[in-house]
């Protein structure tokens, strides 16, 4: 499995530190049918409203749905925002508990009114830059409550006031006191010019505004003015690294070190951008808090942001959707046959026991979940061999796989329960098996009764094989009967007799 696809898999149980400005964002739908005789604007039936995290709220949001366990602090009103704010973060286990309520404040609210897809007005309300003293002093004791427990530090600040001068110097003197991963996505970036942040993600016009504030931004990217904004902006802000956001074109990650690496973005037709950038920044601070390089963690919050783009409104991006993306692209191909035999051969010596089944996975379905959990509770490590399109096509016909090799090796890899996957050319896994030596081989209930194909090669390696009961589910070959009958006839036939659910 790919580096990228294996730091993903390692955000689970990593534990982020989000402050910054909460704001609920709230989407009013409906249909245009007149303009209103008042004026000449539209009249907008309502169909429907919703309500979802934004701002640094979204960013804490998007670090959970990737596997993290999250604290948030920001501040918030005593008013009904608040309540729909709380809860909306609860429907995504984001505790709310660390939110600081103010009666001086107010929630800061953007409601949009949207047209069918299309954008009729935005209305702002909220204040939370008259904070009390009384709720400034409760949110630094939060900091200094919740600092201890993190991995990494994300502050999102949108410059509503709860990211305060004093938030930020009690930020760097613990992280002087303590060194922690730091990345900060702010609308200022120049106020934390001494903050000893790890990586800093303005986008290309907030970098020239911090570096030349009285230049007008140009809107068109030029990559040899962006390195030079970029440079200028780490002689300014004590960061290691700047990752400077390019919209379509991607990122430019800047080193205090002088290096440079343009990133670029994968297309979209359709894309919008509401709080893409905090599916970015979250992907990204994970990613370097499992261990990523900053070209690795930037890669993978490029991603995560490709997917946020595709979705309507303020949105989040699962971890499945995340390595289910990185998996469908040449990483997940690699490391080969070579590569994975040494590094099953590290777990081997550290002790792990190491489990391997195959097959084709066409229709990936629960059948398939079960039987590879059954598989992993075996051992310490789960490798699954992947059929090969070709080889697929061979032992099934000319009309098989449905799935290409590279949808269903992302499909096997996407899993928690496994560890590694990878492609074999052959009819059976037996040379795949020679080199990576596992110690148990595992296979479906339909093998119960009949000799093993691959058998000599796992006695070669001193292998044993273990045959798992049925699972219950009908086979893949079964559903794509029932889905051809379905379309040609409207009715599913009989199923056949259940075969092993791994093929």
């Amino acid at each position: 499995m790919s580096g990228t696809v294996d730091l993903v898999r390692r955000f689970d149980g990593l534990r982020a530190l989000v402050i910054g400005d909460a704001i609920l964002d709230s989407y009013l739908r409906g249909t245009v049918a007149r303009l209103c005789s008042e004026g000449p604007v539209p009249v907008v039936s309502k169909t429907g409203q919703e309500s979802s995290p934004g701002g640094a709220a979204n960013t804490a949001a998007n670090l959970r749905a990737l596997g993290a366990e999250v604290i948030y602090l920001g501040v918030v009103g005593a008013d009904p925002a608040a309540c729909t704010l709380r809860h909306a973060l609860r429907e995504r286990d984001v505790d709310d508990a660390w939110l600081v309520e103010d009666e001086a404040a107010e929630t800061l609210h953007k409601l949009r009114i949207l047209a069918g897809d299309q954008y009729v007005v935005r209305v702002d309300e909220g204040e939370t830059r008259r904070a009390s003293a009384g709720a400034e002093a409760r949110l630094l004791a939060h900091v200094d409550d919740a600092f201890p427990l993190a991995d990494v530090v994300v502050v999102s600040d949108y410059g509503y006031g709860a990211v305060s001068d004093v938030v930020i110097e009690r930020l760097r003197a613990l992280i002087a006191a303590s060194p922690r991963l730091l990345v900060v996505d702010a609308k200022d970036v120049r106020r934390f010019h001494r903050s000893g942040a790890t990586l800093i993600a303005p986008n290309h016009l907030e970098a020239r505004m911090a570096v030349e504030p009285a230049v007008r931004p140009d809107p068109e990217v030029c990559l040899a003015e962006v390195e030079r904004i970029g440079r200028r902006l780490l002689a300014m802000v004590d960061a290691r690294y700047a990752a400077i956001t390019l919209a379509a074109q991607g990122v430019l990650l800047l080193g205090r070190d002088g290096t440079a690496d343009h990133l670029p973005t994968r297309p979209v037709v359709h894309a919008d951008d509401v709080g893409a950038g905090d599916s970015f920044t979250a992907a990204a601070a994970l990613a370097l808090a499992a261990g990523g390089e900053p070209v690795d963690a930037v890669r993978i919050g490029i991603e995560a942001a490709g997917i946020a783009v595709t979705k309507p409104r303020t949105a989040v991006v699962p971890r499945e959707d995340l390595l289910r993306r990185l998996g469908r692209g040449e990483d997940v191909v690699g490391p080969g046959v070579a590569a994975l035999a040494a590094r099953i051969d590290a777990d081997r010596v550290a002790g792990r026991t190491v489990v391997f089944t195959n097959g084709v996975f066409d229709l990936l379905h629960a059948g398939h979940v079960q039987f590879l959990r059954m598989a992993r509770e075996l051992g310490d490590i789960l490798v699954v061999g992947v059929n090969s399109d070709a080889s697929v096509r061979r032992l099934k016909g000319k009309s098989r796989p449905i799935n290409s090799e590279r949808d269903r090796l992302a499909l096997v890899a996407a899993l928690d329960v496994v560890d590694h996957a990878i492609l074999f050319e052959d009819d059976t896994p037996a040379s795949l098996i020679r080199a990576l030596r596992p110690h148990l081989h595992v296979k479906g209930g339909d093998y119960a009764n009949t000799e093993i194909p691959e058998a000599d090669a796992v006695r070669e390696v001193g292998a044993r094989s273990v045959i798992l009961p049925r699972i219950g589910l009908a086979s893949t070959t079964g559903v794509i009967d029932r889905v051809l009958a379905t379309a040609t006839n409207g009715s599913a036939p009989r199923s056949r007799a259940r075969t092993g659910v791994v093929r």
